[in-house]
């Protein structure tokens, strides 16, 4: 019998999380059809709670006996191989990390007891939902992983370039990243959230909603690993050669500035370059623009932590700069590129709970879920979790969940309900079966951990339960244009989800956020704005960071960034050779582009091109210059390739700067001039700068 309209009931937990349940009166009978529409084990125990772990108390730490959860995660982290399940594009380099303020009142932590102390590290950098063929640009998060060889043994600070994640606890880890991938039945799209399933199941997950905000923004369409921050995520602990202990949060910082691309530019560089990310670390390197990222850390007392509006242990929540500011200890530079990619880069294994001592964990529950996780994911990532389905393992008793594939499996899953909660059925599509707490295994409640906690719950604290204050805050603190961008994408992304009452969904919890933001992205999908969303708490209004915004910071450099110029015959050796000095005197990358890359005559003997015209588009180059002989006019503006280089360039917003012959070929082209095409004279100091104002004029933006 078809499960398309389940018989289920729904129910808000304490912390506002969904639990989707079969209805207490039933139907609860072992027989077949009964059964089929309970979520159990592998081993046919029926599950009472599928959304929070096992917890020594409401704050404690997530206990090992949890089997349900052990379970889950053992077989999520077993479902691909060879490549990592997440993360498995990603590219990485050795350095150095120097310790420039020592700390040693705060943790014994040799890499931090003295001024100048060096230790080596390893880093990757990675993207989170794609497969390791996958390209380096699409919208997705980043991972920021940095191995330290520290004299004490290995610590591993394994974070992402947004400093929240979408989940608070680590039993739901499964469930987001299914919803992320690749759909079940389709095996589309790639390293993309633009599609149904994701947005079913964040639009189910209020806690989601300030990291979705983070993905919307330009953080994730960064414009390359140097550009980009890092965060540990979680709240650690420091501990001190005298057993004092204090709470932090770990920062990245880049020495070059945060820098992001616009929509449109990633993903022309994807067709241009899929490898770009991995291309631009690689010759930073080896050319010895070594980058490299200040350490800082947020750090209070337990104290503190209680008297504030959110749970520091919630990773769906930041800790505002303003609150607490980023003390900077050290600085980590990347000096060395891997000898061999797969002996190093993808054969580096990463662990949470690899730490030394002076450095210590929290009852984060996401943070416990990945203790356990990585270990058991890095070694066994060859092997299967399909044991239990070998006769003499399988249960007698009906076996039903959504766990899926890996080595040797022998069932034939149906449809794409394979994470919950979800509202498939809405769609007339089977939703699998779901948790039973009158039936469902419970957890005897006691306890004999010395915090004085007495009971082991399912449940999530109290403060857990906000989940719009700090999402309001991010998009409050973007500027005028961030905002304009991040609305943007909410209505690319939900323009590619097919179920309508998905979209409605995702624009309540907008709606919740600011309404705004939730009108701007009904408008751009010519749909009714509904009323938000219930909060199972009160939105704690907050004055706006401008710590949180990119384009809040400072006018970016020239230093690492990468300038195209173009030449054509007959053009000027000596103004070509006068604006190429002037960007690498400021540190920038000058690379000489032209329709043909072999020796070009030009007024005063030969020139070799770096990059072919069609090769090479704008959206490779922070900013364009063009330096063209009048004579060269008629041939350049009969090729399509020229004029795309230019109209990207304008419509991502870079500057371009433009000898005489350029500015008439833009003019016959419909270009209009404006504060971001300058001459040759002015363009070295205005290279870097986006001129926001001009995207208003090439797009429609929400």
């Amino acid at each position: 019998m078809a499960d398309t309209h389940p018989s289920y009931e729904t129910a808000t937990g304490d912390a506002g999380e969904t639990h989707q349940q079969v209805p207490v009166n039933g139907p609860h009978g072992n027989q077949q059809d009964a059964a089929r529409s309970h979520l159990t084990t592998n081993q046919g125990l029926r599950i009472g709670d599928n959304q929070n772990s096992l917890k020594a108390g409401a704050r404690g730490p997530t206990l090992l006996e949890d089997f349900v959860l052990r379970e889950k995660i053992f077989h999520f982290d077993h479902e691909r191989i060879p490549e990592r399940i997440v993360h498995a594009r990603g590219s990485a380099a050795h350095g150095v990390f120097e310790c420039t303020h020592a700390i040693p009142e705060l943790t014994s932590a040799g890499l931090f007891a003295a001024a100048g102390k060096q230790t080596p590290v390893f880093v990757r950098f990675s993207t989170v939902a794609g497969g390791a063929g996958s390209v380096d640009t699409p919208r997705d998060v980043r991972g920021f992983a940095v191995k330290f060889y520290t004299e004490e043994g290995n610590w591993d600070l394994v974070g992402n370039n947004i400093p929240v994640f979408f989940i608070q606890d680590a039993i739901k880890f499964p469930d987001l990243v299914h919803a992320v991938k690749m759909e079940a039945d389709k095996g589309y799209p790639q390293a993309a959230s633009a599609h149904d399933t994701f947005w079913d199941f964040v639009s189910l997950m209020p806690e989601s909603i300030h990291m979705v905000l983070w993905q919307m923004s330009d953080r994730t369409i960064p414009r390359s690993p140097r550009f980009m921050e890092g965060f540990g995520i979680h709240t650690f602990r420091l501990v001190n050669a005298e057993g004092a202990s204090k709470l932090v949060k770990f920062h990245w910082k880049p020495v070059l500035g945060l820098q992001s691309t616009t929509w449109d530019e990633a993903v022309k560089i994807a067709g241009a370059d899929p490898d770009y990310h991995r291309r631009d670390l690689y010759e930073a390197i080896d050319t010895g623009a070594f980058p490299a990222w200040d350490l800082g850390v947020q750090v209070f007392e337990e104290s503190w932590a209680h008297e504030q509006s959110f749970d520091v242990l919630d990773a769906t929540k930041l800790i505002p700069e303003e609150l607490v500011p980023v003390r900077i200890i050290g600085r980590m530079t990347l000096n060395r590129n891997p000898d061999n990619f797969f002996a190093e880069t993808e054969q580096s294994a990463f662990c949470p709970a690899n730490i030394v001592p002076g450095i210590d964990f929290t009852p984060d529950p996401l943070l416990q879920g990945r203790l356990f996780s990585y270990l058991d994911t890095q070694k066994s990532r060859l092997g299967t979790a399909n044991f239990h389905q070998l006769p003499i393992n399988a249960p007698k008793c009906p076996m039903r969940n959504f766990q899926r594939d890996g080595m040797m499996q022998m069932e034939i899953p149906k449809g794409r309900a394979n994470y919950e909660p979800n509202s498939l059925n809405e769609a007339g599509e089977p939703t699998g079966p779901r948790e039973c707490p009158a039936t469902g295994f419970t957890s005897f409640a006691r306890g004999m951990l010395p915090n004085n906690s007495d009971q082991h719950l399912r449940v999530r604290p109290a403060l857990f339960a906000d989940h719009y204050s700090q999402a309001r805050l991010f998009y409050r603190s973007q500027t005028p244009v961030e905002q304009a961008h991040l609305a943007s994408a909410f209505v690319f992304e939900l323009s590619k989800v097919g179920l309508e009452h998905v979209r409605h969904r995702m624009l309540t919890l907008l709606g919740a956020v600011d309404e705004d933001l939730a009108r701007r992205v009904a408008v751009g999908l010519a749909m009714e704005l509904p009323p938000p969303a219930d909060m199972a708490a009160p939105i704690v209004e907050m004055p706006p960071s401008p710590a949180l915004s990119i384009l809040s910071h400072r006018q970016p450099p020239m230093e690492g960034r990468k300038i195209g110029i173009l030449f054509a015959e007959g053009s000027s050796l000596t103004a070509i050779e006068a604006v190429k000095t002037a960007i690498e005197s400021k540190g920038g990358k000058a690379v000489l582009v032209a329709q043909k890359v072999g020796g070009i005559p030009v007024d005063d003997g030969m020139l070799k091109a770096e990059g072919q015209l069609m090769g090479n588009p704008s959206a490779l180059f922070d900013a364009v210059a063009s330096i063209i002989h009048p004579d060269a006019l008629d041939h350049l503006r009969s090729d399509h390739t020229v004029h795309a280089w230019f109209a990207d360039a304008y419509a991502h917003c870079k500057t371009i700067g433009a000898c005489p012959a350029t500015l008439r070929l833009l003019e016959e082209w419909g270009i209009a001039r404006d504060d971001g095409i300058a001459s040759l004279e002015e363009f070295p100091e205005l290279a870097p700068a986006r001129h926001w104002d001009r995207e208003g004029k090439v797009r429609l933006l929400a």
